[in-house]
């Protein structure tokens, strides 16, 4: 609801198509991904550690989830709704026994 209402306070709705939306979401984690890309595991894994770095990396988690929740706004879409019913495909096509331990993807 905060999302939509600042948007709305601002009469941007014009702007915030679902191409829009799904752009400016695709640049946010851009960004996000800019502060860890040349990282290596071990310090990505402990970015939020560095008191500076970690300030940037939760602003940029900040906007993709504005963007994110914004777009399902747009479209209808409940998230809570759309992770559980992926969860569970997920859980389907990632059985435990053959999944543990393994990143190969499944077939769809």
């Amino acid at each position: 609801m905060a999302v939509r209402s600042f948007a709305e306070e601002r009469e941007w709705q014009p702007f915030h198509t679902p191409k829009n939306l799904a752009m400016a979401l695709a640049g946010e984690v851009g960004e996000l991904l800019a502060e860890l890309q040349w990282l290596t595991p071990e310090q990505s894994a402990a970015v939020m550690a560095d008191e500076l770095a970690g300030a940037r990396i939760r602003a940029e988690i900040g906007d993709v989830t504005i963007y994110l929740v914004r777009l399902a706004e747009v479209l209808g879409i409940d998230l809570v709704d759309a992770a559980t019913e992926k969860l569970a495909d997920s859980a389907r096509r990632y059985p435990v026994g053959r999944s543990r331990g393994s990143a190969a993807k499944a077939p769809q």
